[in-house]
């Protein structure tokens, strides 16, 4: 297994967002445009992405939220590599990234949609907080906090 520190240029990181948002428009129906737009992968200066045997499994991202805190984006792995540990390696080399950018929280946004994700942030010590930003008054959103 091979941890890649990049940004939002990677050619993977780019294959596996595609897989996320046509996952993504299908759970979250009509809703999904009103997501879309915070979601450009335009400029995102830190981005993992998880390699096993050359093939990129995950990927995720964080970006400045303010000056202590960095927001989580871009979590996915696909199906087939699901329920490995992938995502929690990935989120864990997040969380160290942010504490070598001195950042002292991580927020992120999910939706009530997937389960699976909102299982992985609490098994990973994030918190579900009052909606934050954009997603304040959002009822398919959920919003976690962690100290780091």
């Amino acid at each position: 297994m091979e941890v890649v520190k990049t940004n939002s240029s990677n050619k993977d990181f780019i294959d596996l967002v595609g897989k996320l948002d046509e996952d993504l428009a299908i759970r979250d129906g009509d809703e999904h445009s009103f997501y879309a737009q915070f979601n450009s992968i335009s400029v995102i200066k830190y981005v993992i992405v998880l390699y096993l045997d050359a093939i990129a499994v995950a990927c995720g991202a964080i970006k400045e939220y303010d000056e202590e805190t960095m927001e989580v984006k871009r979590m996915y792995v696909p199906e087939e590599y699901r329920n490995k540990g992938f995502a929690t390696k990935v989120l864990k080399s997040l969380e160290n990234w942010s504490n070598e950018l001195n950042c002292k929280y991580l927020v992120l946004e999910t939706g009530v949609k997937q389960p699976e994700a909102i299982r992985l942030y609490e098994k990973n010590g994030f918190s579900i907080i009052p909606n934050y930003g954009q997603y304040i008054g959002i009822e398919n959103s959920v919003c976690f906090k962690k100290e780091i």
